[in-house]
């Protein structure tokens, strides 16, 4: 096995960091014979049409015929629909938000960061809506219905994320002003 550079582990792929960002941006636009995957169209973001609101950091689209649950990257919002876990402060707030922001038959663009998918097949991505550009991630956390939260690798816009949230946190927007510090997130 070879050493992974950006990790210094071995693992059984052996492809450096810079190797696996060059492969994350050719997968984006639709060259994964070039890194010796496969890419179907879900696996490639762009335009999308929102289909319904799952909770505050997770919808459904259609993209490209393909029906996909779409993970909002860089964020995390209070868990409302988790079967294990009780609704926790704002999470109602933060879901009702991001259906005020993205109703049924909203038109997006969807962008990646490193990884395509998480662990339970949802497409990771950053969320703009089309008709204003409005960058839906940015929006939850400076309204205080997200917190900012690192996904490494996918950690491209996390200055832009974590500048949003201090701001939040500052003026006691959303969550930060609403729920009691032992409900907060840490």
């Amino acid at each position: 096995m070879e050493e992974d550079a950006a990790s210094g582990e071995s693992g059984r792929h052996g492809r450096s960091g810079v190797v696996r960002v060059l492969c994350a941006v050719l997968l984006t636009v639709g060259l994964a014979a070039a890194c010796g995957g496969e890419s179907s169209a879900s696996d490639t973001p762009g335009a999308a049409t929102v289909t319904r609101v799952v909770d505050g950091d997770t919808v459904r689209v259609d993209l490209d015929g393909a029906r996909e649950t779409v993970r909002l990257v860089g964020i995390n919002t209070p868990e409302t629909v988790a079967p294990d876990r009780p609704v926790e402060c704002y999470g109602p707030e933060a879901s009702a938000h991001l259906k005020e922001l993205l109703p049924d038959g909203t038109e997006v663009r969807l962008e990646r960061d490193v990884e395509a998918r998480d662990r339970y097949g949802r497409l990771l991505a950053y969320v703009y809506r089309t008709d204003d550009d409005l960058f839906v991630n940015v929006d939850l956390v400076a309204g205080g219905y997200a917190q900012a939260r690192s996904y490494p690798p996918n950690t491209t816009l996390e200055s832009e994320l974590q500048a949003a949230q201090q701001q939040a946190r500052s003026t006691g927007a959303g969550q930060w002003g609403a729920c009691s510090p032992a409900q907060q997130p840490q």
